[in-house]
């Protein structure tokens, strides 16, 4: 149990600077996230000539994106539809259901900035093996987000599983408070409280979230042993919609 509660003290700590990077970080606007997007993915170079190691291609770590910064959201989800957001990664793609019923808002907020391209060319940075792999942070450290939150409790009952999608949030906000920064379950149940707004569930193949999960790790910011010792990058992201 207290080897747990240091996990999950960790995974507060991960996401707690993002608050205030959420209000401080107004400088700059949507074009420069694009810009800075595209200057990401390109570095990558050719993908088809890059070495595979562990099921990874080799790829160069992003600069981080400082300043992000995008409007809050203009989108709405329709219950009656299905949306599904692919991630292409240099481990290879995750699909991910969106919760366009149960968490409208949350699921509308990740779809917004998948539409906006703000996590082409971010990284996961944080890896726990047998709990979570986590991303979508500007900075690619942790502390940063998209220069809004939303707040949606997550529904009643949420129990955070293998391959459920959820959102980091600092300890001091109201349970369902979101940014940008997301993390998947890799346990079969990460015995977390029901405070984490919910995105979705992962569907299909899940060999690339395992690809992930293997990644050798360094010590991060914390101490934890948890930062990827080589580039795990979110190259393309995009939305799908069906009936």
């Amino acid at each position: 149990m207290e080897a747990r509660a240091a996990v999950w003290r960790a995974l507060w700590a991960t996401a707690s600077a993002s608050a205030v990077a959420l209000a401080v970080g107004g400088c700059g606007g949507a074009g420069r996230s694009h810009a800075g997007a595209a200057a990401a993915t390109s570095a990558t170079g050719d993908r088809g000539a890059q070495v595979a190691t562990g099921g990874c291609r080799e790829v160069p770590r992003p600069a981080p994106r400082r300043g992000a910064h995008e409007p809050s959201p203009q989108l709405r989800l329709s219950p009656a539809h299905t949306y599904t957001v692919k991630l292409e990664t240099n481990c290879g793609e995750i699909r991910i259901a969106l919760a366009a019923k149960s968490a409208p808002r949350t699921a509308a907020s990740f779809a917004w900035l998948v539409k906006r391209g703000f996590y082409n060319g971010l990284t996961f940075h944080r890896i726990v093996p047998n709990f979570v792999i986590q991303g979508g942070d500007p900075l690619g450290n942790g502390t940063g987000g998209p220069g809004y939150s939303v707040v949606e409790a997550p529904p009643a009952g949420t129990s955070y599983t293998r391959g459920v999608v959820a959102m980091a949030k600092t300890q001091s906000e109201p349970a369902g408070t979101s940014g940008s920064q997301f993390f998947i379950v890799t346990a079969a149940n990460a015995g977390l409280p029901p405070e984490y707004a919910l995105v979705g569930h992962v569907v299909g193949s899940d060999a690339a979230i395992e690809a992930i999960a293997r990644t050798p790790r360094v010590s991060g910011p914390e101490g934890e042993e948890s930062t990827p010792a080589r580039a795990i990058v979110i190259e393309h992201a995009t939305l799908a919609s069906g009936q």
